[in-house]
């Protein structure tokens, strides 16, 4: 479907290495995803001022727009997410794809893999994205794709049921719209954000008892630039004691009093070594959800490094996770091991509870050694608003707008 241009020999190298990277690391396990990225011209999909070098990294993405503050607001992509995300999708030739969240590149990736009987509907709120994609798109020989300018979260005209919604932008709730454009038994892939914490889930309908709801058949850590519009939600900041030396996250709503916190620095820093060690490039994604959900005061943690008095020493001053227990806080920290292969896992804890807020924390780190480490991820189950409590079998249940989210660990 690409026109045939004569490319830069380095960049058919670089492309054919990030490919090769993906397919000895798992990321790339089909031979139709392997075939369309090699094939598709990732560097021609950047922005023209990005060095081969960048656009052909295996693992990072290419900041495309940001706003006057700097905040990323569209991107293309790292190769390993887009290459993630199509395995999680199962696309076919011949099905009907609705991406959300446009830049031309992933459209141009579905467009080879539902062929010449298929259709790709690409959407984004942003007109210059739009704008671009669609340029790109034709230059490229896929003028079948459809470009829309709209708000994804509202329902698109026209569009009838598609077998796959691709979600290519950060989501914080489940859009009802998504759901209602899904053909029976189609599947959903959303890079959804629970507790602050972002994972690439792969859905299914599933039509149960009291009616139809999305079960998870995968989930894997990511990190997308968050969706604009009407689906947009913004963590809430917490800032201790009113400085701006430590901010805790809440991804679902502040503590209920948060002002007890405010004398929780003025205890001493209590410290504690959990015994737990992982791996130095060791995936924690199940340890992170065993703290998201057996914690009700999950959060993250960041220190502002222009006020910082070392009160709390996270080993990332911009991301920890945390948590915080009616008048105390505690967050997580590592150090190597002897062996220097391994980290030894952590907890510090200020206010006038810190051991014993320790000793819970450390206990749900412990119990995901003994129970969790190396298994499943949570089954995710996403419902309709207002589903009854008893309807939603959950070890945690997070309240959206739009839906209630379960987490589950699977049976033993």
């Amino acid at each position: 479907m690409t026109n045939t241009t004569v490319e830069p020999d380095e960049a058919t190298r670089l492309r054919n290495k990030v490919v090769d990277e993906l397919c000895a690391d798992g990321n790339i396990s089909s031979s139709e995803i392997e075939a369309v990225m090699r094939k598709v011209p990732r560097h021609d999909f950047t922005p023209t001022d990005t060095p081969l070098d960048k656009a052909y990294d295996t693992y990072a993405a290419v900041i495309t727009k940001t706003d006057e503050h700097g905040v990323q607001l569209s991107s293309v992509s790292a190769p390993q997410i887009q290459a993630m995300m199509l395995e999680q999708a199962q696309v076919k030739p011949g099905m009907r794809v609705l991406e959300i969240g446009s830049g031309g590149l992933n459209a141009a990736y579905l467009a080879e893999l539902v062929g010449e009987d298929g259709e790709v509907v690409t959407v984004d709120i942003d007109p210059v994205v739009t704008d671009r994609a669609r340029h790109l798109l034709d230059e490229h020989g896929y003028g079948r794709v459809h470009v829309v300018t709209a708000d994804a979260a509202e329902p698109i005209p026209d569009l009838g049921e598609v077998d796959i919604v691709m979600v290519t932008a950060g989501a914080w709730d489940i859009s009802p719209v998504w759901t209602a454009q899904l053909k029976q038994g189609g599947r959903l892939v959303v890079p959804l954000r629970m507790r602050g914490l972002t994972r690439s889930v792969s859905f299914i309908q599933v039509n149960g008892e009291h009616g139809p709801y999305l079960e998870s058949e995968s989930a894997k850590i990511c990190g997308f630039v968050p969706m604009q519009g009407s689906n947009a939600h913004r963590e809430e900041l917490l800032l201790v004691n009113g400085t701006p030396e430590i901010g805790l996250k809440f991804d679902d709503g502040l503590p209920a009093d948060p002002h007890r916190l405010d004398n929780a620095v003025t205890f001493p820093r209590h410290e504690l070594w959990t015994g737990v060690t992982v791996r130095i490039q060791e995936l924690i994604d199940t340890l992170q959800m065993a703290m998201a959900i057996s914690l009700p005061g999950f959060c993250t943690m960041a220190v502002d490094e222009n006020s910082d008095t070392g009160v709390v020493d996270p080993v990332n001053k911009r991301f920890a996770l945390a948590a915080v227990e009616d008048d105390t806080f505690a967050y997580l920290v590592t150090r190597r091991t002897k062996d220097n292969k391994h980290l030894e896992y952590g907890v510090h804890a200020l206010g006038p509870h810190a051991e014993q807020f320790a000793d819970k924390i450390a206990d749900v780190l412990r119990d995901w050694e003994a129970d969790r480490r190396g298994g499943p991820s949570p089954v995710i189950r996403v419902y309709p608003v207002g589903t009854p409590d008893e309807q939603i079998p959950a070890d945690r249940v997070i309240d959206k707008v739009h839906s209630r989210i379960s987490l589950s660990w699977p049976s033993a």
